[in-house]
């Protein structure tokens, strides 16, 4: 049986999305507790690199990563799965019942490996690049 991987979470998810999963049996790395000042001064290329060396999945809010070549190039780099809320407005609640309800689909998204970013919505996740 596959099992849930470790996910490195970044600041735009906040404290209270990864404290409700890791509630749910989640393990969440939050970036602000990994790097100094609250990760404050980490782009977003420096900490996916970072969670993904450390065999993490990266958990976000931000899409448009998907566009960005080199914000992308960890991903690639380390054959990676990132995984994103298509919808940065919703409130915490949702947020975790959109990302706890797509469990199983995150399993198996990340046994198949990447290259790839997923986008979490309000009832599965879909491929958005490459």
């Amino acid at each position: 049986m596959l099992q849930l991987p470790e996910f490195c979470v970044d600041r735009n998810l906040g404290k209270t999305v990864p404290a409700r999963l890791s509630a749910l049996g989640w393990t969440m790395h939050l970036i602000a507790e990994e790097f100094p000042d609250d990760a404050q001064a980490v782009s977003d290329q420096d900490w996916i690199d970072y969670g993904l060396n450390k065999g993490w999945v990266p958990l976000c809010k931000d899409g448009r990563i998907r566009g960005r070549d080199h914000e992308r190039e960890p991903i690639e780099r380390h054959a990676g799965v990132l995984f994103y809320l298509d919808n940065q407005q919703v409130l915490v609640d949702e947020m975790v019942r959109r990302i706890a309800g797509a469990e199983a689909e995150i399993i198996k998204a990340v046994a198949r490996g990447g290259p790839s970013l997923y986008a979490i919505g309000a009832d599965s996740i879909r491929q958005t690049w490459p």
